[in-house]
């Protein structure tokens, strides 16, 4: 089973939980099982086109992900979702 990391920034969508042992065989699959679970997750990763915000990257297994909703994950995987950070 997946485990999605959820940094502090976005906890408070999830009970403040920072790792969550999830579904799925893709990153929308992970997503989707998240926002099952937490209304409103999926809103704050993903915009209105179905695209992962460009805010925020999504990690698995330690790699940016770069083919979008469609990476594949395995029961083993590792899921972190990093908001991008301000400054200069």
């Amino acid at each position: 089973m997946p485990i999605a990391w959820i940094p502090p920034l976005l906890q408070k969508l999830t009970n403040g939980q920072g790792q969550i042992p999830t579904d799925g065989q893709t990153v929308r699959q992970v997503i989707d099982h998240l926002d099952a679970h937490y209304p409103g997750f999926k809103a704050r990763i993903c915009n209105e086109q179905d695209q992962i915000r460009p805010e925020i990257a999504v990690a698995v297994d330690g790699e940016v992900v770069t083919s979008g909703l469609r990476t594949r994950v395995n029961d083993a995987s590792e899921v972190h979702f990093l908001p991008a950070l301000a400054g200069g």
